[in-house]
């Protein structure tokens, strides 16, 4: 009865504070009578018997002993005595039980030890306890009126009616018994769910009775009264704007102390990441001050540890809103952000090291050391940064990193080494470009040590990366940091000019002159950014979250198109549009499953109707309408169906819930089109450089065919062209408009000293990789090469014969080979001639003259030629390009590809007078050979493709 039913009540499963932790064991029609008198007994701290005893006599005049008595099925029962009552405790409930002994103390004597012992170890612990001394009738009040408020919507009617200026949940909530405590938040709780009740007057007192008891039980590390209490703070304050503003004014820094204290409990730090961001989700906002005490918690948060996915969630929306609220002057914390992502990660990467160190060389994990080294350094750099600015904009160096805001944060590693390291009294100058530059090695860093690794994407991607990538792309917080240093350096300029001479001039140079402020790096921070974002885009939930941001995916299409300043780069809007087609795409076609966290999909069987763009994969003036998602086939109108239904996962990690329909940016049609049907581009025209070249600069236009200015051997195509006139954006996209254009990037070295370079066979493996994912090959494609980029298209032609990859095989209309050593070249001659001079790259060693590689490479393709499945077209140079610089000139000239290894032996040949190496790719004009030959070689395999007899699919079979 009674003691089965608190029995029932302390020993039920309170794990979670978000329901309610148990069920009533008191009836849901409770009278007016009972309910006024626990009431009286919280307010009074206790109620007389029914039988006063004579001979006491009380202070206010009645006589008789304090206690409450409530209905419990027997009738009515005394329940306990006034916790202010001078009289004996109720003694030891083991013994025997007499004829006069109250009900109540009857029924408890029933149960043995071990039942003591399950209720001073249950969920409510202290309760017992209680029962053993003579401060038992609040307690018992207490849980009763929690009993009653749990049981019925009419009893909570009753409560709320009998305490309508809530002053006596205020009595039990500041109670000094923990149980009181406890039940005192449970019925404050129930009270404030119920919103069919009116809102106390005294919710903002209750909201701040509840903290400190969260305040003070996390300190005692009492959980269980934590949970509870913080559960009824974080419904006052979701409820209450009078509670908000309190706690904004007064209770910040206990729900600080609290998360300090309780960072191995996960239900208490979800409850105060809740609780901190209703309070910043609405009209108020946490003060730049607070923001930055916060910091460290919040970034602990994000990190995970000891965080659960929702204090995660909650922890990112506040740092973003930080971001929006404060834009440059919060720069320390997202640079704060990223340094510990990037801890991280070398952290994950010794661990791979290390673990790999007793496995089998076979079986050993990759980790790029150089990588991995310059991480490290870009890592430190960053840290010292944050630190750096961190002081900057305080001013001054304090005593003790403890008394500034940023203190949870700059105390963490790897932020120690640079505090040690200030000056005492003498703060870091401010410069926002050292901040920029810092960030940009950073995030290039983290992108090149993600590149292939799929774990470590997932990795950063649980860290909160995509906050930051979309905090760089679309904000300017560095121009404005350059615009407030370049302003505060004029201010300080014309108070020095207006101060008499008087004082001396010794203080003008220490005065920064707002002409020399540099110019941040944004512009390349954003790059790198969208270069991240790109890899990212093809992991699942990364493509939910872009998908359900509609102004991230307006930025990015708009950045696509060129209609944003700063994002004229032309790699940049590759990545955009990339990112954009990832995200649609994948999601339109449901094929978004991943490939089980491989870092390297099974390229045989990949889903032809859904192309994935990864790293290195740049699309050619991507605001043209032809870069769009292919559509399913007999599917029409179930796209804008799919696209829609549900709510994506993790949408709440930017802070927004529209799900943006794929199908009105996929397409990008440009506004005088819109409402036409773009028309499926016939050909994939794939650029391809060489040696020391680049996907951009291999390709701009010539300034000199016969002269190129260079330097020594390992700049010799740094300053060919005219930078920023990249001819097959400028005429190819005009001139030849039925094709899609790709220009890719592959790492190539002449030499070791600036970084080897990967083998032939290895470079041509990965880009296979990446041209299959991208659906490149479901459409006829031409290959446009220079140098050793021609023997990297063989080379991957022959890797795909291997892999069965019959479709690429086939579609390879034809090849353009500029300057391409098939059959050696006489610098890769020379460096085996001065090996201990020039150390010459694995890829360069394949390059020598009689190579017997190179000759298998040129018969496969001899074969494809003859059997129509492949048209070729050779360039060849015909002037000796500078290697080495000397006293007084050129030391060194030579003749890198000579006609006899230019030309293959079949196919087409155009011989470009006065013109070197590096040039041979660099027209002069649209009236060049060596683009008009080209652009004439494109139209006669379109004309070849329009004629309804020309089948080439059997080709590669006879």
């Amino acid at each position: 009865m009674l003691v089965a039913a608190i029995m029932d009540i302390v020993t039920s499963n309170c794990d979670t504070i978000e329901k309610t932790p148990f069920k009533s064991s008191l009836p849901g029609n409770a009278t007016m009578r009972d309910i006024a008198a626990a009431i009286q007994v919280i307010e009074e701290g206790g109620m007389y018997f029914d039988e006063p005893d004579k001979d006491d006599d009380s202070d206010d005049g009645r006589s008789g002993i304090k206690g409450i008595g409530i209905k419990i099925l027997e009738g009515t029962t005394v329940l306990g005595l006034s916790r202010t009552s001078g009289l004996a405790p109720l003694g030891d409930l083991n013994a025997n039980v007499g004829e006069g002994t109250p009900k109540t103390f009857a029924l408890l004597s029933k149960h043995d030890n071990s039942s003591q012992a399950n209720l001073s170890s249950a969920v409510i612990p202290g309760l017992w306890d209680d029962l053993h001394c003579q401060h038992v009738a609040v307690p018992f009040a207490a849980w009763a009126l929690a009993n009653w408020a749990m049981a019925s919507d009419t009893n909570r009617s009753h409560i709320q009616e009998l305490d309508r200026d809530g002053q006596v949940v205020m009595a039990a909530l500041m109670a000094p018994e923990r149980t009181v405590k406890w039940h005192g938040s449970l019925v404050a709780r129930l009270l404030l769910e119920d919103l069919n009740l009116p809102l106390s007057d005294s919710v903002s007192d209750w909201s701040s009775s509840l903290l400190a008891t969260v305040s003070h039980a996390s300190k005692t590390e009492d959980i269980s009264l934590a949970q509870v209490a913080l559960s009824a703070f974080l419904v006052s304050v979701d409820r209450s704007d009078k509670a908000q503003k309190m706690v904004m004014e007064k209770g910040l820094h206990l729900m600080r102390d609290s998360a300090r204290k309780t960072r191995k409990h996960k239900a208490v730090q979800e409850g105060l990441s809740k609780a901190l961001e209703l309070l910043c989700a609405g009209d108020m906002h946490l003060s730049l001050e607070e923001s930055q005490k916060w910091s460290g918690i919040l970034l602990s948060w994000v990190l995970g540890k000891v965080a659960s996915d929702t204090v995660q969630s909650s922890a990112r929306r506040i740092l973003s809103r930080t971001f929006e609220d404060y834009g440059p002057h919060s720069v320390p914390i997202s640079q704060g952000w990223l340094t510990l992502i990037m801890n991280e990660i070398l952290n994950h990467s010794k661990t791979l090291s290390a673990k790999g160190a007793s496995l089998p060389k076979n079986e050993k994990p990759k980790v790029d050391q150089s990588k991995v080294t310059s991480a490290t350094q870009s890592t430190n750099q960053l840290a010292g940064a944050v630190v750096n600015l961190a002081m900057a904009q305080l001013g001054t160096v304090p005593d003790s990193v403890n008394n500034v805001p940023l203190a949870d944060l700059l105390l963490s590693e790897p932020f120690a080494v640079p505090i040690k390291n200030l000056k005492k009294d003498s703060p870091p100058k401010f410069n926002a470009a050292e901040s920029a530059l810092a960030t940009l090695k950073a995030i290039k860093s983290l992108t090149d040590v993600c590149a292939e690794d799929s774990v470590c994407q997932n990795k950063i991607v649980d860290f909160g990366i995509l906050c930051l990538l979309r905090r760089f792309l679309l904000s300017d917080d560095y121009e404005k940091l350059g615009a407030i240093e370049a302003y505060d350096a004029s201010r300080a300029l014309e108070a020095r000019e207006r101060t008499p001479d008087s004082l001396g001039e010794s203080s003008v140079t220490d005065i920064q002159d707002p002409c020399s402020v540099r110019v941040p790096a944004s512009a390349h921070i954003r790059r790198h950014a969208a270069r991240l974002l790109t890899i990212l885009s093809l992991l699942p939930q990364v493509q939910k979250i872009i998908l359900a941001d509609e102004t991230w995916c307006k930025w990015l299409d708009d950045c696509a198109k060129g209609n944003i300043s700063g994002c004229n780069d032309p790699k940049t809007q590759s990545f955009a549009r990339a990112s954009l087609l990832n995200v649609y795409c994948n999601q339109q076609h449901g094929s978004g499953s991943g490939n089980g966290g491989s870092s390297k999909p099974d390229i045989s069987n990949m889903n032809s109707n859904c192309p994935r763009y990864g790293d290195m994969i740049f699309l050619i003036n991507p605001g043209l309408p032809h870069w769009k998602c292919p559509e399913k086939e007999h599917q029409s109108g179930k796209n804008n169906e799919s696209s829609s239904e549900g709510e994506p996962a993790n949408v709440a990690d930017t802070g927004r819930d529209h799900v943006v329909d794929a199908s009105n940016l996929s397409g990008s049609m440009d506004p005088s089109s819109s409402g036409s049907r773009v028309h499926d581009p016939e050909f994939d025209v794939i650029f391809l450089h060489g040696l020391r070249g680049g996907p951009f600069k291999t390709w701009r236009i010539a300034e000199d065919k016969s002269s190129t200015k260079s330097g020594l051997v390992e700049k010799i195509d740094q300053e060919a062209g005219k930078l920023g006139t990249f001819w097959p954006s400028e005429w190819l996209s005009n001139d030849f408009p039925q094709a899609r254009l790709f220009t890719l990037k592959y790492k190539t070295n002449l030499t070791e000293w600036s970084g080897a370079s990967l083998p032939l066979q290895e470079v041509s493996s990965m880009i296979l990789e990446k041209l299959v994912s991208a659906g490149i090959g479901d459409r006829p494609v031409v290959f446009v090469t220079h140098s050793m980029g021609g023997l990297v298209v063989k080379q991957i032609l022959h890797k795909a014969k291997e892999e069965k990859l019959d479709k690429l095989v086939n579609n390879t209309a034809g090849v353009v080979f500029y300057s391409c050593p098939h059959f050696g070249s006489k610098l890769a001659d020379m460096p085996w001639r001065m090996g201990l001079v020039l150390r010459p790259a694995p890829s360069i060693g394949e390059l020598r003259s009689g190579s017997p590689r190179l000759v298998e490479l040129n018969d496969l393709l001899r074969q494809l030629h003859k059997k129509g499945v492949v048209e070729v077209l050779s360039f060849c140079e015909t002037k000796v390009t500078p290697i080495v610089e000397g006293y007084g000139g050129w030391a060194f000239r030579m003749e890198i590809v000579p006609i006899e290894s230019a030309y293959p032996g079949f196919g087409e040949l155009v011989v470009l007078e006065s013109t070197d190496h590096i040039n041979s790719c660099k027209p002069l004009s649209r009236s060049d050979p060596s683009y008009t030959e080209a652009l004439q070689f494109l139209r006669k395999l379109s004309a070849q493709r329009s004629k309804p007899h020309v089948k080439r699919e059997s080709g590669i079979h006879d």
